[in-house]
């Protein structure tokens, strides 16, 4: 470990120690204008390509199970504060208030940091599968442009907490009222969709193999062009990374990965339900972190 003091000239002295003739950058990081700081202060070849990215990127695919008990602490963290929402939601609640409420409770309750900005949609928002969060504001004249819960709303939660830097990532939906019959046939679907994919991971399978899986059972049902993101990615030190889970790609989901799977339905200007675990893959299965029921609850 070295005291950061004089960084460029502390570098260049351990270039010069080890002989080094380039020095490789992390690409995915890196800003244009670091960049060029470094090509000018240092007096080695700098390498910005890929290189470096792709084998951090690797490394990072199989955790350990020190990394994944972080994982699992950052998750019950995050569960308790789904628990502690079915208490604070209900008609009249914004959703602003709603993600903050959330949002407090975690970082109150052990997170360091949320894993990513908290999604937190009712009603027809639902149906935007990365929403945000609206509040009381006015937009133009008098016409207010806040979305508050209404009796009869699915409510839609994605977030996650971190712990140690190991982020983790869930999401339920739920509904404040009485659903429609639509509304539980739909959930009814997610749910079937989700419990394939759960089933059907296990170290080597394809990411594409194993988003086909999710994906027949909602396109089986005529919901197939309702479903338009990928089923799930790595979390870890990153809240996505390798391995996806996804239509275009074909990387082999390794044992002691950790993959989410997330399917969804969104019917645009009505509803949207997704439901996201997120599991340790095994040799003949997987370890599935998240512990919140997923039964549709009605508040």
């Amino acid at each position: 470990m070295i005291l950061q003091d004089k960084l460029y000239q502390q570098i260049n002295v351990l270039i010069e120690k080890h002989s080094a003739e380039r020095l490789l950058i992390d690409s995915s990081v890196c800003t244009i204008d670091q960049l060029a700081v470094l090509m000018k202060r240092l007096s080695v070849q700098i390498v910005s390509d890929n290189t470096l990215s792709k084998l951090i990127s690797s490394l990072r695919i199989v955790k350990t199970k020190a990394e994944t008990e972080k994982m699992i602490k950052a998750q019950r963290i995050a569960e308790a504060g789904l628990a502690h929402m079915m208490e604070f939601v209900r008609v009249g609640r914004t959703e602003k208030e709603i993600q903050l409420e959330l949002d407090y409770y975690m970082l109150s309750h052990g997170a360091e940091a949320l894993s990513f900005d908290t999604i937190a949609l009712s009603g027809a928002n639902t149906s935007l599968p990365h929403g945000v969060p609206s509040d009381k504001r006015v937009e133009s004249g008098d016409v207010p442009s806040d979305k508050r819960v209404e009796s009869g709303d699915f409510v839609l939660l994605d977030f996650g907490a971190v712990v140690d830097g190991w982020h983790s990532d869930m999401t339920r939906t739920f509904c404040v009222g009485e659903p429609t019959d639509e509304m539980r046939k739909v959930y009814d679907i997610v749910l079937r969709a989700q419990l394939a994919g759960i089933e059907a991971v296990k170290a080597g399978i394809d990411g594409k193999a194993l988003d086909a899986v999710s994906r027949k059972v909602i396109a089986d049902e005529g919901f197939g062009r309702f479903f338009g993101h990928s089923l799930g990615h790595g979390v870890g030190m990153e809240i996505h990374e390798s391995p996806y889970a996804s239509p275009t790609v074909n990387n082999t989901i390794n044992e002691g990965s950790v993959v989410t799977v997330e399917p969804g339905i969104y019917l645009e200007g009505k509803f949207g339900v997704r439901i996201e675990d997120f599991v340790i893959v095994t040799k003949d299965g997987c370890i599935n972190m998240t512990e919140a029921p997923k039964e549709l609850i009605c508040l």
